[in-house]
């Protein structure tokens, strides 16, 4: 299917590896050029060398702490100055620590909600007025956890269940000012963030890594855990004209683990 995304200019936040990487990936195969947004360098070059490299698309990057106002503001000077205008926006970036209630400190939840709820008001905020020009797109990348908390997972939880409010609302006004806005809310996905959690929780519990995924893959009733892949192919599609009647919903990508509306 033909998206329709050649030209557009995207920045994507925690673009150099996991999910984020694989959305900048798929932009730039349906010839998106990219703005990159990471804390860490030398992944961010990499990933901008190996997709410029396998798509020939124009890849910048920007190194900031989005946990920053100074960050956010870096980065989002750095996609202004590049390239003078912006199409696509991807909130991905942001995580946050699991553990026991009492065992949290209130810096974990402070830098939780900083790295992640902060830095995607932040960038929406500073980069709405290309987005407005552009008629452009934004996809914030929550979690399911924002609507079936569970135990040791209370920092996501909480963080996601404000991304996903802070969407709907964002959805409303782009409807003034003719942005698009969505969530997406993957499920467990493969990654190796997905695999320091589950180190983390075999540590709780006192059990193995692989009982742990096959404990969540039973849980869940889902065949298989989901990849960078499937999300990436929704992000593309909610950015693209061909989703552009689809406004203020939250997509789940968990393979029917949520059996919630």
């Amino acid at each position: 299917m033909e998206l329709g995304l050649e030209g557009k200019i995207a920045l994507i936040t925690g673009g150099s590896r996991g999910i984020g990487r694989a959305i900048a990936q798929r932009l730039a195969d349906e010839g998106c050029a990219l703005m990159l947004v990471a804390r860490t360098e030398r992944d961010l070059e990499q990933a901008a060398a190996d997709i410029g490299e396998d798509t020939g698309r124009r890849v910048e990057i920007a190194v900031a702490d989005l946990a920053t106002r100074e960050g956010t503001d870096a980065a989002s000077a750095a996609a202004r100055g590049a390239f003078g205008r912006l199409d696509i926006l991807v909130n991905n970036a942001g995580a946050g620590r699991i553990g026991d209630f009492f065992s949290l400190t209130d810096e974990d939840w402070r830098y939780a909600f900083a790295n992640k709820f902060f830095a995607m008001m932040r960038m929406s905020r500073a980069l709405w007025p290309l987005l407005t020009d552009a008629c452009g797109s934004v996809v914030n990348i929550a979690g399911t956890r924002g609507i079936t908390p569970a135990p040791h997972i209370f920092i996501s939880s909480a963080v996601n269940a404000a991304v996903i409010n802070f969407s709907k609302a964002l959805a409303n006004q782009g409807l003034i000012d003719d942005v698009n806005v969505n969530v997406v809310l993957p499920g467990v996905v493969a990654t190796e963030l997905h695999d320091r959690y589950v180190n983390e929780q075999a540590a709780l519990e006192g059990i193995t890594v692989d009982e742990v995924r096959a404990k969540k893959l039973a849980a869940d009733g889902v065949r298989r855990f989901a990849t960078v892949d499937d999300v990436a192919d929704a992000v593309a599609f909610l950015v693209s004209p061909a989703a552009r009647h689809v406004q203020g919903t939250m997509t789940v990508i968990d393979g029917g683990g949520t059996r919630t509306l």
